[in-house]
């Protein structure tokens, strides 16, 4: 099978849209599958879309270039006239932007994390769009989900938007969640070593992300302050960005900035901290999936994250986690991890669970085999 890859950004580049336009495509790569690369699009801005961005912007408005069609016409454009000179079986994109307008002979496909439906104001950067780019946004997304033969998802949520807000057939949507962006070869007694070498009488806990509030770091430091008053002596490693408070941070907690994967350095300590931790916690207020929570499972770390988005595909109760209500109090988390703690066993069962989570299903060779095999349904 021979398929042309398209991303509008360098597909290599492991720091675009965290790493996962590289994975996904080594994990098609495994499975046997030949790849032509288009990507790194050209991007067409004109003096009118300086105009408009900054108008809107007057009106406290946001409008969203990259779904002005002329733009994304273009990108269809260039993706057809590279199309032109290659031979491939079908046409795999990990989003809709490019292949909206695309009109070519093969077969369509997307892999993608969300729809622009879902993503209208559950980030920032999506929220308060002006009325422009909402129409632009849904006539593009819809054109490109019945354009293409298969919509594939990493999450029930997403996959729902699809069919809810763009009334495609659900018989050619399909969830398959991401892998782990990060090297694993652990084996389940190494995994049980790592899980004995918590202390049984410390709560070990792990923050990772860019964005303190939306991913829940003042939720994460509340839950120390209340473990460590409880009596449970608890330490937070934050991890991805500087915490945003009012007052100095406590001794337990340790703020170690950006840590980027990219380097071999960045991914050992990255998976130092992972494997001494008890839990991830990750309280996110929006968030279409979270490979993170792929990448902890791989450690056997138990995740502690919120019922939003895509996140219930990657965290299951009581298999790699929790997921408690956006409004939760923070005694909740406190008591669901003081009482791991005192009935320790349950721990340590629910963290080889969470290791079984990942190499069942949040591990990219499944997840490659699993759209090679719908790949290979719509060719036959």
């Amino acid at each position: 099978m021979k398929i042309a890859y398209v991303t509008p950004y360098k597909s290599t580049d492991i720091l675009s849209w965290s790493g996962l336009g590289f994975y996904i495509a080594q994990s098609l790569k495994e499975q046997a599958i030949e790849i032509k690369y288009i990507d790194s699009l050209r991007e067409k801005y004109s003096v009118l879309f300086k105009a408009k961005k900054a108008f809107y912007l007057l009106l406290k408005k946001r409008y969203l270039l990259d779904r002005e069609p002329v733009i994304i016409k273009d990108y269809a454009n260039q993706v057809y006239k590279r199309l032109s000179q290659t031979n491939v079986d079908l046409v795999f994109s990990t989003g809709t932007i490019p292949i909206a307008y695309l009109d070519c002979q093969q077969p369509i496909v997307i892999w993608s994390d969300c729809t622009f439906a879902g993503m209208v104001d559950f980030y920032p950067y999506t929220s308060n769009l002006c009325q422009e780019t909402l129409n632009h946004g849904n006539v593009m997304e819809s054109f490109a989900l019945q354009k293409c033969k298969l919509a594939i998802f990493a999450s029930e949520w997403a996959a729902q938007t699809a069919i809810d807000h763009y009334k495609i057939d659900p018989i050619k949507v399909k969830v398959v969640p991401f892998g782990a962006n990060i090297e694993c070869h652990r084996s389940l007694n190494e995994i049980k070593m790592i899980i004995e070498k918590r202390p049984p009488n410390k709560c070990k806990l792990l923050f990772i992300g860019v964005d303190w509030f939306r991913k829940g770091g003042n939720i994460a430091l509340e839950v120390a302050k209340a473990l460590n008053k409880s009596g449970l002596p608890t330490e937070l490693t934050i991890v991805g960005c500087k915490p945003i408070v009012k007052e100095p941070l406590p001794n337990f907690v340790k703020s170690l900035g950006f840590i980027s994967k990219s380097s071999e350095e960045g991914k050992q300590k990255i998976a130092d901290l992972l494997a001494e931790s008890h839990f991830l916690i990750l309280p996110s207020q929006s968030e279409c999936f979270g490979v993170v929570f792929c990448e902890a499972s791989s450690f056997g770390v138990p995740c502690l994250a919120t019922q939003v988005g895509g996140i219930p595909t990657a965290v299951r109760d009581n298999f790699n986690g929790k997921l408690f209500a956006l409004d939760a109090n923070i005694s909740e988390y406190c008591h669901y991890i003081s009482d791991l703690f005192t009935h320790y066993s349950d721990y340590k069962k629910l963290a080889l669970s969470a290791f079984d989570e990942y190499h069942s299903r949040l591990n990219w060779s499944v997840a490659g085999k699993t759209v090679k095999n719908l790949l290979m349904d719509i060719l036959s």
